[in-house]
């Protein structure tokens, strides 16, 4: 494997390097169908190369999805069936990702005191350290710098005041989407970019035995926060997708009604985050609740405002976070709604090649659905497993 740096890239030298839309998802997809019987290790070892061609981009703006961490994430998946298939480079890559880990926690740290908003790109799964926490948690749960993205996480979640309004710590001021302006800033409440993806990061390391100071506070904070905006309908409960400065000061939502029950902003997503708080803390009447609001999302007419099959925002995300979810739960509620779910991911078809939103993470599902279980932990990347 060529080694870890800072580097420039072309765009196709970069898309190489991409979990979300690039080879890198093509080779998990690869080994999750090596693994299962359904592919080869040859056409895997092949795609892994292609991914490692070039110079691993490991500056600061790399994150789970592109460079050092995202490749680091691909040869995780591989070490399955009792084998270690790259060793020299997943120990190689995982130096680079402690470096860069301590690097951003740096530049979080010193923002977290100067008082300013924070960004996407510092927390989020996607690019922040909130990512960059989870392939630690999987790959290096004893190192001091899953210990200290911890501790980060719950001063990050500390809420503050901005511009005379008490607002929760990970509040932005940019837009969640130029196309959707949110005037003053937001609170998002998603597993992607918000308060989700915070939840479930932090109850995946309570399972484990990870635990910093303020860490259990943190939690219940973060269930109360959603116990406050969750929104009752005919259909089952939802939450909104985010929080502006005029919602928090009237405690309403812009929304009268779900909007879609995607992974990444959703109440699928949101609740498997609160399953994974209430199994951490032991609460069995939170945990049910949460199983109950991911299965009324299984069906009619929730389940049909999807119209997208891939995983951020579509069928195949909101399949792979139900398995996992149903796996979890003592109550057949979610597995039960399994089997029709599953019959609308087989009959979908895309154009899109990407693992977030198009055939590859769309496949990927598919081999849930086959063999029932993510063998290679895949799955981890979205924070549902």
């Amino acid at each position: 494997m060529t080694a870890a740096v800072p580097v420039t890239l072309t765009e196709a030298e970069a898309v190489a390097q991409s979990l979300a839309s690039g080879t890198v998802g093509l080779a998990v997809l690869a080994v999750e169908r090596a693994v299962n019987g359904a592919g080869d290790w040859g056409s895997a070892q092949r795609l892994i190369k292609q991914a490692t061609a070039v110079p691993v981009d490991a500056a600061p703006h790399a994150g789970l999805y592109y460079g050092a961490p995202a490749i680091a994430f691909l040869l995780h998946t591989a070490t399955v069936e009792g084998r270690d298939r790259y060793p020299a480079a997943r120990q190689a890559l995982d130096r680079h990702v402690r470096r860069l880990t301590r690097t951003r926690l740096t530049h979080a740290i010193q923002r977290l005191r100067d008082g300013r908003p924070a960004t996407f790109a510092e927390y989020d799964l996607f690019t922040g350290l909130i990512g960059l926490g989870a392939l630690l948690l999987h790959q290096a749960p004893e190192s001091n710098e899953l210990g200290d993205v911890l501790y980060y996480l719950v001063r990050l979640a500390e809420p503050r005041y901005h511009d005379g309004l008490h607002v929760p710590g990970w509040w932005v001021d940019h837009d969640p989407d130029p196309i959707l302006p949110t005037p003053g800033g937001h609170a998002n409440l998603g597993m992607a970019h918000g308060a989700a993806g915070l939840l479930a990061l932090l109850a995946h390391a309570t399972r484990r035995g990870h635990h910093v100071q303020g860490q259990a506070e943190t939690i219940s904070w973060l269930v109360g926060w959603f116990d406050q905006w969750r929104q009752e309908s005919p259909h089952g409960p939802w939450w909104p997708q985010w929080i502006t400065r005029d919602q928090l000061r009237t405690g309403r939502p812009a929304h009268d009604r779900p909007v879609r029950p995607s992974w990444c902003y959703g109440a699928p997503g949101i609740a498997r985050a609160l399953q994974l708080a209430a199994i951490a803390t032991g609460d069995r009447a939170r945990k049910t609740v949460a199983e109950h609001a991911l299965a009324a999302c299984l069906t009619s007419p929730q389940r049909d405002r999807l119209t997208d099959p891939g995983i951020c925002h579509g069928l195949a995300g909101l399949y792979q976070t139900a398995s996992r979810a149903a796996a979890d739960a003592t109550n057949p509620v979610i597995a039960d709604q399994l089997p029709a779910l599953a019959d609308l991911i087989t009959d979908t078809d895309t154009d899109d090649t990407g693992f977030l939103t198009g055939a590859t993470g769309v496949a990927l599902a598919k081999e849930t659905i086959r063999t029932g279980l993510s063998t290679t932990g895949w799955d981890a990347c979205l924070l549902i497993a």
